[in-house]
């Protein structure tokens, strides 16, 4: 009861510095988070570097001599769909925020932004499987369950969005790993006209497991990928014994921070992460927005979709 009246709270207190501070933010065509190329024919243009060549006028480009690309108009009615991980990883922080209100945080913005143009919005969510038993002596503990994932339909208008996050909000974090990799193949099950897919999540599953699924996910949907990362994953301070425990596994390790050596080669390993989850997503053709739990996430969102309207109205595709 305690968890849940406090993710009430948060999700109260994020939804009003989202209204307050993205309202008004996008302004025209399509007001989206992520403005797609759409799929109405509109007029050509020639050729830039960086454009999409699969939106070549090859007519055009024939009877001009000259590459040309086609425009597209910006569908007016976009269906959204979120894969948000609530793993057991996610329950974790050191900052202002934990990595689980970040994730709903995301999941507020892009709904708030979703709603506001009359788009319909629907999620997916998966958690945490059953935790492994443990055991004595030396045979492992049995692993951990696949996850729960859930499906909320898709749905326009503010009231149903409300009640979209606040079950997303309300969604238990079990023990045990999760499967990215399933999540996000929700999205791909049933096939769905073109839109938006946003998949947040904190990405430390391995990507063998979840790039594949991401690249038939962005074969029909225009993807963004939102990374959440608290800054203790990426360097780890020097405080002595430090008691960290596998929120997935239940596994305890004590680290002695104050080895320099072993910070540095934690810092290394935590970059070389970080570096392959990157190229994964840029692999599979996602765009990318990493949030930080010691930041201000919302502006770092601004920013971010400042950035993605002026490379869609210089013509450019990131």
């Amino acid at each position: 009861m305690a968890a849940t009246n406090r993710s009430g709270a948060v999700l109260s207190r994020l939804q009003l510095l989202v209204t307050r501070k993205l309202d008004g933010l996008l302004q025209g065509d399509y007001a989206g988070l992520l403005p797609g190329p759409g799929s109405e024919a509109g007029e050509s243009r020639e050729y830039r570097p960086g454009d999409d060549v699969r939106r070549m006028d090859w007519p055009v480009t024939a009877r001009t001599t000259t590459p040309h690309v086609r425009r597209t108009v910006a569908d007016r009615e976009l269906e959204t769909w979120l894969a948000v991980d609530l793993s057991a990883s996610l329950d974790f922080g050191t900052s202002r925020w934990l990595k689980r209100d970040v994730v709903i945080a995301a999941a507020a913005a892009i709904t708030h932004l979703t709603v506001r143009g009359g788009n319909r919005i629907g999620a997916v969510v998966g958690s945490g499987g059953d935790a492994p038993v443990p055991r004595r002596g030396r045979r492992p503990a049995p692993p951990a369950g696949p996850g729960r994932l859930v499906r909320l339909p898709a749905r326009s208008g503010r009231k149903e969005a409300q009640g979209l996050l606040r079950a997303i909000a309300g969604t238990e974090i079990r023990p045990g790993r999760g499967d990215l990799g399933a999540l996000i193949d929700m999205l791909n099950r049933p096939p769905r006209r073109r839109g938006v897919a946003v998949v947040v999540s904190d990405f430390l599953a391995p990507p063998a497991q979840w790039a594949r699924p991401l690249r038939k996910l962005r074969v029909r949907q225009d993807v963004l990928a939102i990374e959440v990362v608290d800054p203790r994953e990426l360097e780890l301070p020097d405080v002595g014994v430090l008691p960290v425990i596998d929120p997935e596994t239940g596994e305890l390790h004590e680290v002695q921070t104050a080895d320099p050596s072993l910070r540095h080669r934690y810092a290394a390993a935590a970059a070389a992460q970080r570096a392959e989850i990157s190229a994964a997503l840029r692999a599979a053709g996602a765009a990318h927005l990493r949030l930080r739990t010691d930041r201000d996430w919302l502006l770092d969102m601004v920013r971010f979709v400042a950035a993605q309207r002026h490379a869609r109205t210089r013509g450019t595709t990131r």
